[in-house]
């Protein structure tokens, strides 16, 4: 079952609403916005792992969480 993606226009004018099935250009943006979220988020991820795992390697080398805040 396929949903149709609508866009809703309201006109604060005239307090009219319209609902519009979206473009094949719009869905491809929404789509193409959707990657670079993912991307971001993964990149996000990514980061705060290699962060985490630098204070581990802190640790282990004898420094204590002072030290290791404090850099």
């Amino acid at each position: 079952m396929t949903e149709t993606l609508k866009a809703v226009i309201f006109d604060a004018a005239t307090g009219e609403v319209t609902e519009r099935p979206l473009t094949a250009d719009e869905i491809a943006d929404r789509e193409a916005m959707q990657a670079e979220a993912e991307a971001r988020e993964e990149e996000a991820e990514a980061k705060a792992t290699a962060r985490e795992s630098a204070l581990a390697k802190l640790a282990a080398l004898g420094l204590t969480a002072d030290e290791v805040a404090a850099l």
